[in-house]
């Protein structure tokens, strides 16, 4: 960073006492909790951390010193305070995987073998398949734009491809979007406060933590949990009805469950 656009001493020290103040807030947010998703607290600590990391770099840009804090972010697992519509009238669904190259080599042959396959005469197979084993980059999207990405989730070891962090976000909105609205920033509206359940597969994860990394709204937790305790009971009823049936049956081996009252 050039000398010009280094922050003042002033902007540092102001920066540090941004810090001060935001401590103080979440201590008191913190003593004044009313539940245990307080969105208070959830407030104090975003601009505690926000204050944090505005120090943090302007102190090392300004004197080439760091601090000892480290701010959990939101990869922590833990959903905000949902503060989207009651009722969603439409849903985003955003997905994000990551893979890493392992096998270049591989990866450009099968790009090679699907332009091969898509072209109509010989002289363009050929060509076809020398662009898509040009580069990694012509690899992925020959790959990209012949399969759905679940497909590629599914067979990345074929495509050279190892399997890193994935996440889906269902969240609510609170009108559909007009055709061709976000396209150009389509990732822009990922709000983490409209939210209506997260998946999560991670290998950072504890073998104690549930389903995968699952982390869920505590409404939409309750109703699944509602809905498979009726789906156990009917199970369960199910089974009862099979043993009577069984009983009946095996009241007279020569006689047909009809007879078995007679």
């Amino acid at each position: 960073m050039s000398d010009a656009a280094q922050p003042t001493a002033a902007e540092v020290r102001a920066a540090a006492e941004a810090v001060k103040t935001a401590l103080d807030r979440h201590l008191a947010a913190v003593e004044r909790r009313s539940g245990e998703d307080d969105p208070a607290v959830y407030e104090a600590f975003n601009e505690l951390a926000a204050a944090a990391e505005e120090y943090d770099e302007l102190l090392y840009d300004r004197y080439d010193e760091v601090t000892p804090f480290e701010i959990p972010g939101s990869d922590s697992g833990v959903l905000p305070p949902y503060q989207g519509p009651e009722e969603a009238n439409a849903l985003s669904v955003l997905i994000r995987r990551d893979y890493a190259v392992a096998e270049p080599q591989r990866l450009l042959a099968q790009a090679q073998r699907v332009a091969a396959l898509d072209s109509d005469q010989a002289v363009d197979e050929s060509s076809a398949a020398a662009a898509a084993g040009s580069s990694v980059h012509a690899a992925l999207g020959v790959l990209f734009g012949e399969f759905e990405p679940d497909e590629i989730a599914s067979r990345h070891k074929e495509f050279g491809l190892e399997e890193g962090d994935s996440t889906l976000w269902v969240t609510a909105a609170d009108e559909p979007a007009e055709p061709g609205e976000w396209l150009d920033t389509p990732f822009d509206q990922a709000d983490p406060h409209r939210v209506v359940c997260r998946f999560d597969v991670s290998a950072v994860f504890d073998d104690d933590r549930d389903d995968d990394g699952l982390d869920i709204d505590p409404d939409v937790a309750a109703a699944l949990e509602e809905l498979e305790d009726g789906e156990d009971r009917d199970d369960a009823d199910d089974a009862d009805d099979t043993d009577d049936a069984a009983d009946v049956v095996d009241v007279d081996d020569d006689r047909s469950p009809l007879d078995a009252d007679r």
